[in-house]
């Protein structure tokens, strides 16, 4: 087997053993709190069959904004897409394999390029750069579904790309939950660190969860 061969089937290995919703999946909805300091939000939030996003009842538009990008970030994961359709395209190159045994793969885009790292048969590593900005997300823990695996701790760095500081931090930490046959998040809680201070905390909540 070729070098690219290795890189490319380590990486669709990976890829393929990420937990995703089959395409029964119905979608559902659920009952949202937020809690950010002392102030808490409350609203209702539905994900369709075709992974539409609906958010109502939250009285700050700015948190529900926030609401719908963690969901539509989490529904991205969620989404099962072939590996042909999503990478089929894509130029794989093996890198170097680090000394917690994790191996290093470039992945060559249409327009965008994205280091990677896999270790047993999981992406711990993400490394992309956009323009004046990269981030670099770490995943430190995952749930073993059966199914496959969903990250439920990680970390995403950001940094500007001409003066290489860190301009935040993003920490989460993921709850899953078995609603009928399906892996749904019930909880999120989100620290942000800037200058190694932690600013902000976040808890998304959801419960009241009911398949549609």
């Amino acid at each position: 087997m070729t070098t690219p061969d290795t890189a490319r089937k380590l990486f669709q290995t990976a890829y393929e053993s990420r937990y995703t919703w089959d395409k029964n999946f119905p979608g559902y909805s659920a009952d949202v709190q937020v809690v950010q300091g002392a102030e808490v939000y409350t609203g209702q939030v539905r994900i369709n069959h075709d992974m539409s996003i609906e958010i109502t009842g939250v009285s700050d538009q700015q948190v529900a904004e926030g609401i719908y990008t963690q969901l539509q970030d989490m529904v991205t994961h969620r989404q099962r897409i072939s590996f042909e359709e999503s990478h089929g395209n894509h130029e794989f190159v093996l890198g170097e394999t680090d000394n917690t045994d994790a191996v290093e793969i470039l992945v060559k885009g249409n327009s965008i390029d994205s280091n990677y790292k896999i270790r047993d048969k999981q992406v711990c590593q993400v490394n992309r750069t956009m323009g004046r900005m990269a981030f670099v997300i770490d995943t430190y823990k995952s749930l073993d579904t059966g199914e496959g695996y969903i990250p439920i701790s990680y970390q995403a760095t950001f940094r500007n790309t001409q003066t290489n500081k860190v301009t935040s931090i993003l920490k989460f930490e993921d709850t899953y939950e078995k609603i009928g046959n399906y892996y749904i998040m019930t909880k999120q809680v989100v620290q942000e660190y800037i200058d190694d201070k932690n600013t902000t905390n976040t808890d998304f909540n959801y419960s009241n969860i009911v398949l549609n």
